[in-house]
């Protein structure tokens, strides 16, 4: 599992080193919702789960990919989840995850929202490469 590859599914338990970060692993192991986060993203209010520090990694690459403010919420926002498709979407041990470094992030949605925000997320980190490449390759000439 390459970092940042997006939605693959998630390991068995005899392959749970897969998933380095212990604090990811608890998160999706968690029951039911307790450790749902909603990301708020140009309208979406989608579920995710995954460690503090993994979920804010998402949140700022999916930043990269808009002009308005990508947010992070550790409650459940006030208008709830519009899409019934992601408001229902399981939390299940099998859930598929996008790998980031050494942890992972669950996007609890429904199938089209769930594909947005992945496709936002590999955009992103597309832009975020592209920003952080050094211009000049190493050996040239400036003038």
């Amino acid at each position: 599992m390459s970092p940042g590859e997006p939605q693959q599914p998630r390991p068995d338990a005899d392959d749970a080193p897969a998933i380095r970060c212990e604090a990811c692993r608890s998160a999706l192991d968690a029951p039911g919702r307790e450790a749902v986060a909603f990301l708020l993203f140009e309208g979406l209010t989608v579920p995710v789960v995954g460690c503090a520090d993994h979920l804010e990694r998402f949140r700022a690459t999916c930043g990269f990919a808009t002009e308005r403010t990508v947010e992070l919420l550790q409650h459940r926002p006030a208008g709830g989840v519009p899409c019934p498709g992601c408001r229902l979407a399981p939390h299940n041990p099998r859930q598929p995850v996008v790998p980031i470094d050494d942890g992972v992030v669950a996007v609890l949605a429904c199938s089209t929202h769930n594909t947005e925000i992945v496709e936002r997320f590999r955009t992103g980190r597309r832009t975020r490469q592209q920003l952080t490449t050094p211009l000049d390759p190493p050996g040239s000439t400036q003038y």
